[in-house]
C-alpha cells in the first residue's frame, strides 16, 4: 500500500468515527468501568407539559453473535451504535447495524437484534418514559411556553420517527458520553447538568427529521420596547449621578436621535421629562421619609446645585419641597394615628 493509499484509508476510518460522535479510538470505553452507573440514578424531571423518567442509560457491550429476541416496551428505548455490526428486525424488517447509527424502539414496537457473528457491537441505551402532565399554570410564564412549545415539537417528532436505523448526523450519543462524565465529576448542578444532557440527547435524535413548517419559532424581541427597558433601568439605576442622553445611548449602543425617538414611542414622554421624573419621585419619597436636610437630598438625585431644585419641583407639584414635606408628613402622621386608635378600640 502506498502512502497516498493509507493516508485515504486513515482519512475514511475518521469520517467513521466522526459520523458515530467521536474522533478518538473509542471514548466510551470509559463507561465500562462502571456500566450501571447512570442506571443507579433516580432520575425524572419535567420538560415543557412533560415528565420524562430515566428507566435506564448505558452502554451495553453485545459478543459475537448475541441475540435479545424479539420483544417491545411501552416506553421509548433509543439504540445508538458506536461501534461494532450486526442486523435488528423492526416488525417484520431487517436492517443491517453499523457503527454511527441509531434506531428507536417506540411504545409498542416489536424488535428483534443480533450481534455479528465474528465481531461484538457496542449499544447505548437509553430508555425513557415519557407522559403527558397537567399543563395549568399562573403567573408570568418566563419562557416555560417556549420550552412548551420545543418538547411538544421533539415528542411529536418522535412519535413520527420512522421504524428504519437512520446515521446520527448530529451527534445525540456524545450526550451520553456528557452524562456519564457529569456522574464522575458530579459538580455543582448535577441534576440539571444531567437534565440538560438527557434532552440533548432527545433534540439531537430527532433534529434528522427537523420539520421547519411545525417548528416552534425562534423568540425575537421587540428591540425598541428592549432598548426602553434598558435605558429605563439605567437611569432608575444611576439617577443619582450626571446622566445625558448620550451617555445612555451609547450604553446601549444607539444613537441619542435614536434613543429620543424610542422614548417618545415607547413611553410617550422624553428622555428629559423622564429622568426628571425619577429623579423627583426620589425626591419625594427622602422627603416625606427622612429627616435629611433637602440641598443633601437635591444632591443624593443628581441636582449638583440644590437651587435648581425648587424651580423644576415647584413647576410640577406646586409647592416648595419644604411645603410638600410638611403636607404629606402631616397626613402620613394622620393616617398612622388613625390606624392606632383604632387598633385599640378594638382590643
Amino acid at each position: 500500500m502506498n502512502d497516498k493509499d493509507k493516508r485515504d484509508r486513515d482519512s475514511r476510518k475518521q469520517q467513521d468515527r466522526k459520523s458515530a460522535g467521536h474522533l478518538s479510538p473509542f471514548p466510551y470505553a470509559r463507561m465500562t468501568n462502571k456500566p450501571d452507573a447512570l442506571d443507579r440514578l433516580e432520575l425524572q424531571f419535567r420538560w415543557g407539559p412533560y415528565g420524562i423518567r430515566v428507566l435506564r442509560c448505558h452502554l451495553a457491550i453485545f459478543s459475537p453473535g448475541s441475540i435479545i429476541s424479539f420483544h417491545k416496551h411501552s416506553e421509548y428505548e433509543f439504540h445508538f451504535i458506536p461501534k461494532g455490526k450486526g442486523k435488528v428486525i423492526l416488525i417484520d424488517q431487517t436492517y443491517d447495524l453499523n457503527e454511527g447509527l441509531f434506531y428507536l424502539t417506540g411504545p409498542d414496537l416489536m424488535h428483534y437484534q443480533e450481534s455479528d457473528p465474528d465481531e461484538s457491537m457496542y449499544e447505548l441505551c437509553l430508555h425513557l418514559d415519557i407522559v403527558p402532565l397537567d399543563t395549568q399554570s399562573e403567573g408570568e410564564s418566563w419562557g416555560d411556553d417556549l420550552e412548551a412549545s420545543e418538547a411538544k415539537a421533539c415528542i411529536a417528532a418522535l412519535d413520527r420517527m420512522p421504524a428504519i436505523p437512520i446515521v446520527d448526523r448530529f451527534h445525540a450519543m456524545k450526550g451520553f458520553l456528557d452524562a456519564y462524565r457529569i456522574w464522575e465529576e458530579q459538580p455543582s448542578g448535577f441534576y440539571t447538568l444531567m437534565k440538560q444532557a438527557i434532552i440533548q440527547i432527545l433534540l439531537r435524535t430527532t433534529r434528522v427529521f427537523d420539520n421547519l413548517e411545525g417548528k416552534p419559532g425562534i423568540p425575537e424581541r421587540d428591540m425598541n420596547f428592549h432598548r426602553y427597558q434598558l435605558a429605563t433601568q439605567y437611569i432608575q439605576d444611576n439617577e443619582s449621578l450626571p446622566i445625558s442622553l448620550e451617555q445612555v445611548a451609547e450604553t446601549i449602543h444607539i444613537s441619542p436621535r435614536q434613543l429620543q425617538r424610542i422614548f417618545r414611542s415607547e413611553g410617550q414622554t422624553t428622555f428629559r421629562d423622564y429622568l426628571e421624573h425619577i429623579r423627583l419621585s426620589g425626591i419625594c419619597s427622602e422627603l416625606v421619609h427622612t429627616d435629611k436636610p433637602i440641598e443633601e437630598i437635591a444632591l443624593n438625585h443628581g441636582y449638583a446645585n440644590p437651587n435648581y431644585l425648587y424651580p423644576v419641583f415647584k413647576n410640577k407639584y406646586e409647592v416648595t419641597p419644604s411645603v410638600y414635606r410638611r403636607k404629606h408628613t402631616d397626613e402620613a402622621r394622620g393616617a398612622f394615628n388613625n390606624l392606632t386608635r383604632e387598633g385599640s378600640g378594638s382590643s
